[in-house]
């Protein structure tokens, strides 16, 4: 059985792409040289406890703190970068607008026109390679990603829909047919289970091994998409109270974004996109976690109500742990003696530093993966320091684009090397 390059398995209106597998290095060889190289761009727009998050020293000798300790696992895998801000982005839920854009005064509202977000800019530019130039995902309402006109780009709210888009491909009434096999429990590799053998009997032990992690992956999150589709059936309970928040919600802000950071493993991993963006959501959601009573939104404006505080740094540190299962997932992928977290840049951040007092000063990033030499602590003046623009031309200038500008930037990140 021939293997081509982007090799799909297709019956019954379903269409499933494979990962890169060795069986296909005799394809790939014949095509133009594109050794892959990826972004993912996250926003959790309600700021963090930065005392949880940042360290005290600089440089690699660093000491963990609580959220960094999280990805412990991956502390040579990513870097942990203060000081940063926007140039005239003054402060508020708006700054969120100018998150990946860098646009200034969006607090202003009247007059404001955005400008074309980093993701939409790559896109541009390598957009071409991949079956969808870019993906916008958002656990609820709204979006990262802006075109050069300055429009918003819609965003994928329901991952139900999301995987869809990415694996079933067909006439309407096919894949109708094959939406409801899934929410009956059937799985896609039901439907292309012959293939899929045919596939796995025509590689070696690598590739299968890997085949088989990607086909767990696939019905790991069929099944949570179908535990997600149950609890949207069901009726939510009538309560006595005056704290509505407390009502069990189907959408809790975990769950949503593991759903999220599920499809974008599986995304990358198939080479279906190199450009995602990920707007977290449960502003006004209770988690379903213990400990919490609160929704997030409520908590981020916690007025240093020590209670308040307690269950904020809950709500962040298992959303922290979510980001770590995430790097886990992308390292583990190999591609062509690489992984696929060596080729993908992952920023997870926010736009503002504090949701209580609103200050887009001293953003707290992270950058993951995509080729840098990582394990240290860039710590810039927190009052002066480089427009956080300066960072998304070394990322941009990391998937090869020729550029020296984005934005409000001056240059690119010092301290931020690429490898090699």
């Amino acid at each position: 059985m021939r293997l081509t390059r982007r090799h799909v398995l297709k019956a019954a209106g379903v269409s499933l792409a494979l990962p890169v597998l060795e069986a296909t290095a005799p394809a790939r060889a014949a095509e133009k040289a594109d050794v892959p190289r990826r972004m993912v761009c996250i926003c959790t727009p309600l700021g963090l406890r930065t005392e949880f998050f940042f360290p005290t020293k600089a440089g690699k000798d660093y000491e963990a703190t609580p959220y960094l300790d999280t990805l412990k696992e991956f502390r040579d895998d990513f870097t942990v970068i203060s000081g940063l801000a926007h140039v005239g982005v003054d402060s508020g839920h708006d700054s969120m607008f100018s998150y990946l854009t860098s646009a200034q005064h969006p607090e202003r509202r009247v007059g404001f026109r955005n400008s074309i977000s980093v993701d939409q800019l790559a896109a541009e530019h390598l957009g071409d390679r991949t079956r969808f130039p870019s993906m916008a995902l958002a656990g609820e309402g709204l979006s990262l990603s802006w075109t050069r006109s300055g429009a918003l780009v819609p965003s994928e709210c329901w991952p139900a829909s999301t995987f869809a888009k990415l694996f079933i491909d067909g006439k309407k009434d096919d894949v109708e047919a094959q939406v409801r096999r899934l929410r009956d429990g059937q799985s896609v590799l039901d439907t292309v289970g012959d293939q899929a053998k045919k596939v796995a009997g025509a590689v070696g032990a690598a590739d299968k091994e890997k085949l088989d992690e990607y086909f767990s992956s696939v019905r790991e999150l069929e099944k949570r998409l179908a535990k997600a589709e149950e609890w949207s059936k069901k009726p939510k309970p009538k309560v006595d109270a005056k704290q509505p928040q407390n009502i069990m919600n189907a959408g809790d802000v975990l769950g949503r974004t593991r759903l999220l950071f599920d499809l974008t493993h599986l995304a990358l991993q198939t080479d279906s996109t190199r450009f995602i963006t990920i707007l977290l959501g449960g502003a006004s959601t209770v988690p379903p976690i213990p400990g919490v009573s609160l929704d997030h939104h409520n908590l981020s404006h916690h007025g240093q109500d020590p209670d308040k505080l307690k269950q904020l740094s809950i709500v962040e540190s298992e959303t922290f742990k979510l980001l770590a299962n995430l790097l886990g997932k992308l390292k583990s992928c190999k591609e062509d003696g690489a992984t696929v977290l060596d080729r993908t840049m992952v920023m997870y951040g926010s736009n503002m530093s504090s949701g209580n007092s609103h200050s887009c000063k001293n953003l707290p990033i992270v950058l993951a993966g995509g080729g840098f030499k990582h394990g240290s602590h860039l710590a810039f003046d927190q009052k002066n320091g480089p427009p956080m623009a300066n960072l998304f031309v070394s990322m941009l200038q990391r998937l090869g684009l020729e550029v020296d500008k984005f934005g409000t930037s001056k240059g690119t990140l010092t301290g931020l090397n690429a490898v090699g």
